[in-house]
């Protein structure tokens, strides 16, 4: 907290006497005269009540939509209150990285909870104890898979954007050969994998249900990748593995995803959770956390962090990644969210999504100009045309306090969640019509 406390003239005098100057300017003797500056361009302090009534009038402007028909990545879920109820608790809200496990043991207990989850959830063996966001986690995946001979990546091109440029950042900071696997008809052209894959392909980064909604076919993708010794990264909805094949039964090694569904609100963006798991075999190339059990002195069960050697504050320059945190508190919450709703819960949320998704496209697709992109099976995302420019669709929307789905080209993705009931829907519909 010192940081944080203003220091008296004479604890100023004091340190730079014994720093041997005479004057705070004197600490920024090396720098050029003309990158100083002489004033900050910046507005007099106001009193508490001046910056409430500021902050409000700001608050104001934001635009609070009654129906919200967008996902993209950020998905509109119900939260269970008890969710809230148990992860505001201040034992857990103000927890820090527990470096003491002697010290941590709730702490520890509740990150091992989580991670027996997310194994549960993905079907794959072992899980770490989470990492910042989901695209940073499909980042780390790739570097799990390199190997010597084999460090090419391919990534099939129905990914999230915004994942792929994260994806790219990390490849680029090392050098990584990416290359991209075009698709057909919204999903992965399974020739054009088969014709990148090599003896130089470390692995495949597939994600399903991918960006447009569309459930790939990631069994052929697991066959073809591992037939040429390469590794398949699956990104995933957390939310439809209750639903659809987990990674384990793809035949996938790592699974990734964005835990944001889980018990998260939207936030504007953060701070969300990465959601790791993957086999036994490549458990050691893990990044980030492991909690694991044990028993103690007296032969009761106990937690401790382990497999710790791999990290930059051991391994430093030979660590394979710089993740030495996770998102503990947000773990928790997924965790809190899935023990809430227990298997039933989870697999009815899946399908309601998934009815209702189903169901908002069938009438959509009465309305003139109005069509699927892809006749593909999808989840509770689909990529629709648009009988008018999707952008003056989705302004004219927002003005009847309805958030439409996101704008690719000259299409609209449409999301639907277990939130949008058949009423709602029927509205958006109505809306559309009046609008048009």
């Amino acid at each position: 907290m010192a940081g944080y406390v203003v220091n008296t003239k004479a604890e100023q005098k004091e340190m730079l006497e014994s720093l041997g100057l005479n004057s705070l300017e004197d600490l920024y003797g090396v720098v050029p005269s003309k990158a100083l500056l002489e004033e900050l361009n910046i507005p007099e302090g106001k009193s508490e009540l001046e910056v409430a009534q500021e902050m409000k009038k700001i608050a104001e402007k934001n635009v609070v939509f009654k129906h919200i028909f967008r996902g993209a990545g950020s998905y509109n879920h119900y939260i269970p209150s008890i969710v809230k109820s148990v992860t505001s608790k201040e034992e857990f809200l103000t927890s820090y990285t527990p470096y003491q496990a002697e010290i941590s043991q709730g702490i520890l207990q509740s990150i091992f909870e989580y991670q027996t989850q997310m194994c549960e959830l993905t079907g794959l063996d072992v899980s770490n104890a989470s990492i910042y966001d989901g695209a940073s986690a499909t980042a780390e995946a790739v570097f799990m898979v390199q190997e010597r001979k084999r460090s090419d990546m391919l990534v099939v091109d129905t990914i999230n954007p915004q994942v792929l440029e994260t994806v790219k950042t990390y490849c680029e900071s090392r050098n990584v050969n990416l290359v991209m696997v075009k698709s057909k008809d919204l999903s992965v052209d399974v020739d054009d994998l088969k014709e990148k894959l090599n003896d130089t392909v470390a692995g495949v980064v597939i994600q399903s249900p991918n960006y447009y909604g569309v459930i790939e076919d990631v069994e052929a993708v697991s066959c073809l990748a591992h037939e040429q010794g390469a590794k398949v990264i699956l990104n995933t909805n957390p939310i439809s593995l209750a639903l659809l094949k987990n990674a384990k039964e793809l035949a996938c090694d790592i699974c990734v995803a964005e835990g944001q569904p889980l018990g998260l609100p939207m936030s504007f963006g953060g701070p969300y959770l990465g959601i790791m798991t993957a086999t036994q075999e490549l458990m050691r190339k893990l990044p980030g956390r492991i909690v694991g059990q044990t028993v103690d002195a007296n032969g009761d069960r106990a937690f401790v962090l382990t497999l710790q050697a791999r990290e930059q504050h051991i391994r430093r320059e030979k660590a394979s990644s710089n993740v030495c945190s996770n998102e503990a508190l947000c773990a928790m919450t997924a965790s809190v969210y899935c023990a809430a709703l227990g298997p039933d819960g989870l697999k009815q949320v899946a399908s309601n999504c998934t009815s209702n998704a189903h169901y908002l496209a069938k009438e959509l697709s009465k309305i003139d100009g109005f069509k699927l992109i892809s006749d593909k099976e999808f989840f509770h995302e689909f990529l629709m045309s648009c009988p008018i420019k999707a952008e003056q669709l989705v302004s004219k929307l927002a003005e009847k306090g309805i958030l439409a789905g996101e704008v690719i080209g000259e299409d609209i993705l449409w999301c639907c969640t277990e939130m949008n009931n058949k009423a709602e829907m029927d509205y958006l519909v109505e809306t559309i019509k009046e609008v048009l």
